[in-house]
């Protein structure tokens, strides 16, 4: 997600810098800035801001699963609190955050960690706009497009239809549309699934 998003932004006019770790400079896409940094001290990067930036989180556990509540912690949560440190240091006005869809009957730990990020940036104050998406369609992550039939009878259905939207699917090219006018934008707001689905650009 971070790369299309950052190739789309420098496509439009944007100035781009990415965190990478050390030895990775050389994957950041093509007119982006490779910044050396570790996500989890914001130290390391806070130098690298300036007021006039929007900061994107994106950082976040690989392939999220129930049993991995010690990493949604350890780096979902740890990543946050790095961001907003070096965010507040630099005095970043505008910081857009990655959440996920909730309430859910699944994904109790991830969604945990994810609501308490959320509530350490509404007391941030920064202009803040978060995206709620629940599964991200695209490379690798493809097999629930089977479930869409599902979807759309539960979304046809009165008593299901508001869960079925709030927890529906969006594609790779739907967020980063979505993430790019968070970006252009900077506006207090949280994007549900039938938002991110409705923008384009």
């Amino acid at each position: 997600m971070g790369r299309v998003l950052a190739e789309k932004l420098v496509a439009r006019g944007h100035q781009v810098r990415v965190l990478v770790r050390k030895g990775s400079e050389r994957k950041v896409p093509a007119g982006s800035q490779a910044v050396t940094g570790n996500a989890l001290d914001g130290s390391t990067f806070a130098s690298s801001l300036s007021p006039d930036d929007t900061l994107v989180h994106l950082i976040g556990t690989a392939h999220p699963a129930p049993w991995k509540g010690g990493q949604f912690r350890a780096v979902d949560f740890a990543s946050l609190k790095a961001s907003v440190d070096a965010a507040n240091q630099a005095g970043v006005k505008h910081f857009v955050y990655v959440s996920v869809a909730h309430p859910a009957p699944v994904m109790k730990s991830y969604i945990a960690v994810r609501s308490e990020c959320e509530a350490i940036l509404s007391h941030a104050g920064f202009t803040t706009t978060i995206l709620r998406p629940w599964y991200v369609l695209g490379p690798g992550h493809w097999w629930p497009v089977a479930l869409k039939p599902v979807y759309a009878l539960l979304e046809a259905i009165p008593s299901t239809r508001a869960g079925a939207r709030r927890l529906g699917l969006v594609t790779l090219a739907q967020m980063v549309n979505a993430l790019v006018w968070a970006v252009e934008h900077n506006q207090s707001k949280i994007l549900e699934v039938p938002e991110i689905r409705s923008i384009s650009n």
